[in-house]
């Protein structure tokens, strides 16, 4: 079975070597290559349909490239058979798509369990796991409520629990703070970064949002006086937060914040005063958070 490996030697958590797809002749992803190192972040983004949720389909094994390889872990997914996938799935990965996709019939703490019950876990693991992960999002008090009784906050909070349940070594998540207000977006955001800081885990993450993008690679959670806070600055002990630009299914960035946000490149440029457009148009705000204080009393 084919393996792949960093310049170190390393497998990485993810790694795509000149992967393309269509859809009905359709390009939407061409000649994509990149590593997911161990404990590493990488932000897509770019404009609407320019192939970032394609990627992180692929990324999971839930849809197959016309060309190129693809490993997680170290092994090539399109060589393994579909329970062998399952399992794969299963031991390493969650991802948190920006669709509600709770089960509306199921209780908070049978929501959260779900992903681990599908794969077998002894129910006394079960219970400690979503014990666990319930109070790391802040709903270890609604256990019993019905997605239903939640706010839309909660909800997504609901859906951070399940993917993570476990604490699976990679995670994808698919612009989590999609239609929320900026007190849930960042609550969101801070829960996606204590995850990566605290529990070390590697993940993919899509967003269009420019101050959520900057706010995700200058902020970093440590463990201060048995509490979790989190501080500005660069995320410790880890590799670089590296951000991913996707137009037309082609990558055309690949770099750290400060490279992104000095790129001359002219799709980049095009993409970034896409921003200042929309905001001159009303229909975007370009640090939402400038007014928390005012969110705060709402």
């Amino acid at each position: 079975m084919s393996e792949a490996f960093n310049s170190a030697g390393e497998t990485p958590a993810i790694a795509f070597s000149d992967v393309s797809m269509s859809f009905d002749e359709q390009r939407v992803l061409s000649r994509i290559s990149f590593n997911l190192e161990r404990n590493q972040m990488i932000i897509i983004t770019g404009n609407s349909a320019s192939g970032k949720s394609v990627l992180l389909r692929l990324a999971i094994g839930l849809l197959q490239p016309d060309e190129g390889e693809i490993f997680i872990g170290g092994q090539e997914i399109d060589q393994l058979a579909e329970n062998q996938l399952l399992e794969l799935r299963s031991n390493l990965m969650g991802i948190a798509f920006q669709e509600d996709t709770l089960f509306t019939g199921m209780k908070v703490f049978d929501n959260a369990a779900y992903r681990l019950v599908e794969h077998n876990w002894q129910e006394a693991e079960v219970d400690r796991a979503v014990f666990e992960i319930l109070h790391f999002v802040g709903l270890e008090n609604d256990m019993e409520k019905l997605p239903e009784e939640l706010s839309i906050g909660m909800r997504r909070r609901l859906e951070l629990a399940r993917a993570l349940a476990g604490w699976p070594p990679i995670m994808l998540f698919d612009e989590p703070t999609s239609g929320l207000d900026p007190i849930n977006a960042r609550m969101i955001l801070d829960l996606v970064i204590r995850a990566r800081d605290i529990h070390h885990i590697s993940s993919l993450l899509v967003s269009k949002e420019l101050h959520q993008i900057k706010y995700i690679a200058e902020h970093y959670a440590a463990a201060e006086g048995g509490q979790v806070v989190i501080r500005q600055g660069a995320p410790v002990e880890a590799p670089e937060i590296k951000i991913m630009v996707l137009d037309h299914g082609e990558m055309i960035f690949f770099g750290n914040l400060s490279e992104f946000e000095n790129s001359t490149l002219p799709a980049v440029v095009r993409f970034k005063d896409r921003t200042a457009v929309m905001h001159e148009a009303g229909t975007y705000e370009k640090d939402p958070w400038e007014n928390i204080a005012k969110w705060k009393h709402l």
